[in-house]
C-alpha cells in the first residue's frame, strides 16, 4: 500500500464533501426526485461506459453477471428516490441525519447477509442510535414523513452496500457501478409510468429542466457521482479501510455545515433535531474506534493461544 501524501488527504476530504454536497443539490434542482434519478443514472452509467472503454477494458461480464449486478441498481434507484424525496419533503439536515441511520441497519443485516456474528458493540450503539432517531422525531414530527424516508434510504444504502463488498471480490469495481448505474437508471424508467399515473398531481412527468437544471444535474452526476466514486476507488489502494470509514463517516456533517449556510437551516431545525442528530454521528463517529480496539483484542487473545 502506498503511503498516503498530504494532497489525498485533502482529495480524500473533498471527495466526502462532494457526497454531503448531494442532499444540496437535490434541493436546489427543481425537477422531483424520480425525474432527477432518471437524469443522474443514465449520465453516470453513460459516463462510466465510456471510461470503461477508454482504459481498454471489457464490458463483458456474461449475461448472468449483468442481470445479477443491474438488479442491485433497482435498490440504488429506490435508495436515490427515497434520499432526494426526503431533502425535499423536509430538509437537508433531517435527511442527511436519517441517512446516518445506515450503520444501524449494517449491524442488522450484515449477520443475515454473511457469516458475521452479531457483535455486543454494534447492538450497542445500534440501540443508541434509536435513541437519537427517537429525539428528532419528537421534536420534528412535522417532518416525520422525509424522516422515515431517509431511513428508508439508509435501509437500501446498507442492504447494496452489503451486496457491494461480495460482488466488488470477483470483478473491477468501476465495471459494477456502470452496470449498477444502468440497471438503476432501467429501474426508474420502468417506475415512471407508476409514478405518472397515481404519484403526480397533474399526470405528466416533468422531464423539461432550466439552464440552472442542467448544471446541477451535470455537478451530481459527473462529479459528485462519477469523479467523487472512481478517486474513492484509487484513494483505498492508499488508505487502510479504517481510514476511509472514519472519514465517510463526515458526509452528514459536512452536508448539515453546507445546509446552514447555503439555506440557512438553523432557523428552521429545534434544539431536540440537534441534540438527536449529535446522539447519532456520535455514535457514528464510535463505530469504528469500537471496531479497532475490538480487533486489536481478538489479535492479543489469538497470539496469547499456545500454537
Amino acid at each position: 500500500m502506498e503511503t498516503p501524501r498530504f494532497k489525498d488527504y485533502l482529495e480524500l476530504h473533498f471527495i466526502i464533501l462532494l457526497w454531503g454536497f448531494t442532499a444540496i443539490l437535490g434541493k436546489l434542482i427543481s425537477i422531483p426526485a424520480v425525474e432527477l434519478v432518471f437524469f443522474r443514472t443514465i449520465i453516470t452509467a453513460v459516463a462510466l461506459g465510456l471510461l470503461i472503454k477508454f482504459r481498454g477494458q471489457s464490458l463483458n461480464i456474461g449475461r448472468k453477471n449483468a442481470v445479477r449486478i443491474a438488479s442491485v441498481g433497482f435498490l440504488i434507484a429506490a435508495h436515490w428516490i427515497l434520499f432526494f424525496a426526503s431533502a425535499r419533503v423536509s430538509s437537508v439536515s433531517i435527511c442527511l441525519a436519517g441517512l446516518s441511520t445506515s450503520s444501524l441497519w449494517t449491524s442488522f443485516l450484515e449477520p443475515l447477509f454473511t457469516k458475521k456474528k452479531v457483535k455486543a458493540h454494534e447492538v450497542a450503539l445500534a440501540v443508541l442510535i434509536m435513541v437519537g432517531l427517537y429525539i428528532i422525531f419528537r421534536f420534528e414530527f412535522d417532518h416525520a414523513v422525509g424522516i422515515a424516508m431517509a431511513v428508508g434510504s439508509a435501509f437500501l444504502a446498507s442492504c447494496f452496500t452489503i451486496i457491494n463488498s461480495k460482488l466488488t471480490k470477483q470483478m473491477p469495481a468501476t465495471t459494477i457501478t456502470c452496470y449498477e448505474m444502468a440497471g438503476a437508471w432501467l429501474a426508474t424508467t420502468l417506475f415512471l409510468p407508476f409514478y405518472r399515473t397515481f404519484m403526480t398531481d397533474t399526470g405528466q412527468l416533468q422531464l423539461a429542466v432550466s439552464w440552472a437544471d442542467v448544471l446541477w444535474i451535470g455537478i451530481l452526476a459527473i462529479v459528485c457521482t462519477f469523479y467523487a466514486y472512481t478517486a474513492a476507488v484509487r484513494l483505498m489502494q492508499k488508505f487502510s479501510a479504517y481510514t476511509m470509514n472514519l472519514t465517510v463517516n463526515l458526509e452528514p456533517v459536512y452536508g448539515i455545515l453546507l445546509a446552514f449556510f447555503i439555506f440557512n437551516e438553523a432557523e428552521q431545525m429545534s434544539a431536540g433535531f440537534y441534540y438527536g442528530a449529535a446522539i447519532i454521528l456520535f455514535s457514528v463517529f464510535l463505530h469504528p474506534i469500537l471496531e479497532a480496539v475490538v480487533n486489536r483484542r481478538q489479535r492479543k487473545l489469538k497470539n496469547a493461544l499456545p500454537n
